[in-house]
């Protein structure tokens, strides 16, 4: 990679920066598990790696200010070229390294999606959120009392372990769809999740919504769950109707409303949006579709990706790369934007707003993505690509080796029998741990990443290149053997961090440390002092 003269820019300057209103991206390109021991509140995990994959959904504005850091990891310079490479203009690294960060006054914050926890414990401490310990909530279960049990996770996370009973309400449809399910005012609703973000915020939308007058989170999720000795329930299927009832959509839009005015949500009309896209060039623009993946997935808008209401707000740093971007927000029921928008707006992002008359005329039956999506062939030469067939030869001759460039969860899940493992970062690193004369075949789950490395690694290589065309996911297709498990990394493994409320597999000191560590939240943000939360919270005397 030819050296570049580059824009550097201390950390005082970008603490500076993230409180004003400004536009920039403040990109960490370290690994995933580096990134989740220690980064800046405000920094989004996007690994060197994979930066060409996602900066453009991250990043969809060229000229954007965008702020590299890795921590004194050295991979700032890689980074910039290949941005500048792609077009991106205002390009700069961040000196220094962590020790820097900690000088300029930051904080350094452990864990993924810290912004949207964080926001979570400053609504527990700000809003005081009625909750319950799983003892109480445990003996109303016993007694036989009038509750509703919730978990309001997106399904996939529910359904690998929930708690016995409980009915699946995903966060985007709380508002939308309880009143299907807790018909009462009287019965007491109890929210969860595995920690304690989405059940906290799920309880503050509840309290605000004037639609419930008894609601509340089970402190600490399933993880509190567990701690008290109690039974989890595995592979549960029961969901909220999919159909609302006239009048009770009536009533969750009334409150949605509610929700929206006091947090200052704008809505804007057909003849706006169009405004706005015209300016995208000057102003970044994120739209999103925030209803449920389901509906997404059969039918869809132009335009509007998908961004389950609940998850952008779980994990905006996912969907949103752009501080002080604009974010326009939709749905087909004038329920899940409002809301998202309003939690939207108490985190910081102030230029959320939501499209009046929603997705409803813009709805099309869903077809696969073709013709504009990248596609692995426009990434390499033609020449490099080897078939499934191909490949089971040369490595069963033994001239030929695979490197799979996958992360390692989805490497365990399923690799080419034989293939050794590397983040794409690290592979002239890996390279001496390879036999010398074999060829190398490069794969990943889909290809693409694949297809990227291998340009740049052939000059350096020493050895023929290759990429498996169609990647595993073409290899398992056609039935090949697969190995799982570890297999063979060839440096350690820190590119991905498992998050201890995911799976059933963590101690319990493991899982306390967890929610210790997200108590400990509040006090943090009030050193760090770069948040821009402002909450809002329900009129005095509403439930």
């Amino acid at each position: 990679m030819p050296h570049l003269p580059l824009n550097m820019v201390s950390p005082s300057a970008v603490r500076a920066l993230s409180a004003t209103d400004d536009e920039f991206a403040f990109l960490d390109v370290r690994e995933e598990g580096a990134f989740s021991r220690a980064h800046p509140l405000q920094a989004v995990s996007l690994p060197l790696s994979e930066l060409e994959l996602h900066v453009a959904r991250l990043v969809p504005r060229l000229s954007v200010p965008v702020l590299l850091f890795d921590g004194g990891r050295g991979l700032s310079e890689t980074a910039a070229a290949r941005l500048c490479s792609m077009g991106y203009s205002a390009v700069a690294v961040v000196t220094g390294g962590l020790g820097q960060w900690l000088d300029s006054g930051g904080e350094l914050f452990r864990d993924v999606n810290v912004p949207s926890k964080a926001f979570g414990e400053w609504v527990d401490h700000c809003a005081g959120t009625p909750s319950l310990s799983a003892a109480e909530v445990k003996a109303l279960l016993d007694s036989g009392a009038d509750v509703a049990l919730l978990d309001v996770r997106p399904f996939k996370e529910y359904a690998v372990m929930t708690l016995p009973g409980s009915v699946n309400v995903p966060g985007v449809d709380l508002l939308l769809r309880a009143k299907e399910l807790v018909p009462s005012d009287d019965t007491l609703v109890i929210v969860h999740c595995a920690g304690r973000t989405r059940s906290i915020i799920a309880a503050h939308t509840l309290a605000g919504s004037g639609l419930f007058v008894r609601a509340a989170a089970l402190r600490n999720g399933t993880i509190g769950w567990v701690a008290a000795g109690f039974a989890l329930e595995y592979g549960a299927a029961r969901r909220a109707p999919r159909t609302v009832r006239p009048e009770n959509l009536r009533r969750a839009q009334e409150a949605a409303r509610g929700c929206a005015e006091r947090c200052g949500v704008r809505m804007i009309d057909d003849a706006e949006l169009r405004i706005w896209e015209q300016e995208a060039q000057r102003k970044t623009l994120f739209r999103f579709d925030v209803r449920g993946p389901e509906e997404y997935a059969a039918e869809r808008a132009d335009g509007f990706p998908s961004a389950p209401g609940g998850q952008l707000v779980q994990a905006a740093d996912e969907y949103i790369g752009v501080w002080g971007a604009r974010i326009v927000l939709a749905d087909d029921d004038g329920v899940r934007a409002l809301v998202t928008a309003s939690l939207l707006r108490q985190m910081g992002w102030n230029h959320a707003v939501v499209l009046r008359g929603g997705l409803r005329d813009r709805l099309r039956p869903a077809v696969e993505q073709t013709g504009t999506q990248l596609r692995a062939g426009d990434l390499c030469p033609a020449d490099m690509f080897v078939t499934p067939q191909e490949t089971a030869r040369l490595t069963a001759e033994k001239t030929a080796v695979v490197l799979d460039l996958a992360r390692s969860p989805r490497y365990a899940a399923g690799h080419v029998s034989g293939a050794y493992q590397c983040p794409r970062a690290h592979l002239l690193e890996a390279l001496p741990s390879l036999p010398a004369s074999a060829r190398l075949i490069l794969t990943s789950p889909d290809g693409m990443l694949a297809a990227l490395a291998a340009p740049e690694l052939s000059g350096r290589a020493r050895r023929p290149v290759s990429v498996l065309a169609g990647g595993t996911a073409i290899w398992q297709a056609e039935q090949r053997p697969l190995e799982r498990g570890p297999g063979r990394p060839l440096v350690p493994v820190d590119d991905c961090y498992k998050r201890p409320y995911e799976g059933t597999d963590h101690s319990r000191e493991a899982m306390q440390g967890y929610i210790d560590w997200e108590l400990g939240l509040v006090e943090q943000i009030h050193r760090d002092g770069t948040a821009r939360f402002n909450l809002r919270p329900a009129p005095a005397g509403q439930p």
